[in-house]
């Protein structure tokens, strides 16, 4: 059985964000793509890479990044699983703990509710992310949104 779940989120009433001195969270720009499928590629699984770049090859873009000083510290991108699902969302290691991840989430979740969404599934969250979409942005468990009754289960898992 794979482990993690869906969850849903209201887009109407979300939380403000700040980022630390020299951080910088900008829309991605096509020109970007080659860098942010590196960093996706190197710090997390190979599978977010390809939903990295189907984000990437949308009009408008479907991504947005922190950097500081121009490297990439986290990413994260929407409609790229399906339409109206969050994710996935990545920060890198040395950079956790600075509130880029809540930066990154809130600021996708402004998009999709600027480009006509009221709510967005935030795909396949696992365990230890579940709570951290709980406090963030109140999102809750979807009943049997487990990857088995999701858009998932016609995944090929290797």
């Amino acid at each position: 059985m794979l482990s993690g779940c869906d969850m849903i989120v209201g887009l109407t009433d979300l939380p403000e964000y700040e980022l630390g001195e020299g951080l910088k969270l900008k829309h991605a720009l096509a020109g970007d793509t080659g860098r942010i499928l590196q960093f996706v590629r190197d710090n997390f699984d190979e599978g977010w890479v390809y939903e990295a770049q189907h984000a990437m090859m949308q009009e408008p873009v479907k991504c947005f990044v922190v950097t500081q000083d121009r490297e990439i510290l986290g990413f994260a991108c929407y409609d790229s699983a399906a339409k109206g699902f969050f994710g996935p969302i990545g920060v890198a290691q040395k950079a956790r703990k600075k509130h880029i991840g809540k930066a990154l989430l809130v600021r996708t979740l402004q998009a999709m509710r600027e480009n006509g969404y009221g709510y967005a599934i935030i795909g396949w969250a696992g365990e230890d992310a579940i709570p951290f979409y709980r406090r963030t942005v109140n999102a809750q468990l979807i009943q049997n949104g487990n990857p088995e009754n999701s858009i998932y289960r016609d995944m090929l898992v290797l």
